[in-house]
């Protein structure tokens, strides 16, 4: 059965605009654009100096990593400027984007903020890649939005399975049957994923869509 309350599952917070950071790197996955927008508002009418040192990184649809999205010229990338904001680059897929915040990253000053706004997976992938570079909590700000869809990650062969949407899920690697647990790794940016009928071979529980 799936383990309800457990402190690891991470609590995101509304994004807020900081003032105080000198750089702001913004990373949106799908419906993840709105609270950037808003937070590229916020920057507007109390640090309008802030849009020159303003990134966004930004991928339309809502499919997991890895899998191809069309950008199609998005209406958001184009609304990202219209906001005057210095950079913009849409990419076509999530994977694209990581290997692009990576490489900022390397490149990236003191005083940098990273704000990041998506599905919960998408959120754990970046914050994955910031914590390698040993940002801290007061520079980052990450905004839950989208869909509830998990990264699992098998405790029997280490291979993660995207965009898990069900209680139950057979391993892409191994092929067993795992029990989606509600313990989340932020080294591994996943759900934990453990054998669902170990004790009863071929005896699992009902389907059930929970993640949507």
């Amino acid at each position: 059965m799936l383990v309800t309350g457990i402190k690891s599952k991470p609590v995101y917070a509304p994004l807020q605009a900081d003032v105080r950071g000198r750089y702001h790197l913004m990373l949106g996955l799908g419906v993840g654009a709105d609270p950037l927008l808003r937070v590229i508002g916020e920057l507007h009418t109390t640090a309008p100096h802030a849009m020159k040192n303003t990134r966004v990184l930004y991928v339309p649809g809502t499919r997991a990593a890895g899998e191809q999205i069309s950008p199609a010229c998005a209406s958001e990338v184009e609304q990202f400027r219209n906001e005057a904001v210095a950079d913009v680059q849409g990419f076509d897929s999530t994977t694209a984007l990581l290997e692009r915040f990576r490489t900022l990253l390397q490149q990236s000053l003191m005083g940098t903020r990273l704000y990041v706004a998506g599905p919960e997976s998408f959120i754990g992938l970046v914050m994955k890649i910031a914590l390698d570079f040993n940002l801290n909590k007061d520079e980052i700000r990450a905004e839950e939005c989208g869909t509830l869809a998990r990264r699992v990650y098998c405790i029997h062969c280490r291979a993660t399975t995207e965009d898990v949407r069900t209680n139950i899920v057979r391993c892409v690697a191994c092929r067993r049957w795992l029990l989606v647990r509600d313990h989340y790794s932020r080294r591994l940016a996943a759900y934990m994923g453990v054998m669902a009928d170990a004790e009863a071979p071929g005896e699992l529980p009902p389907l059930k869509e929970l993640f949507l």
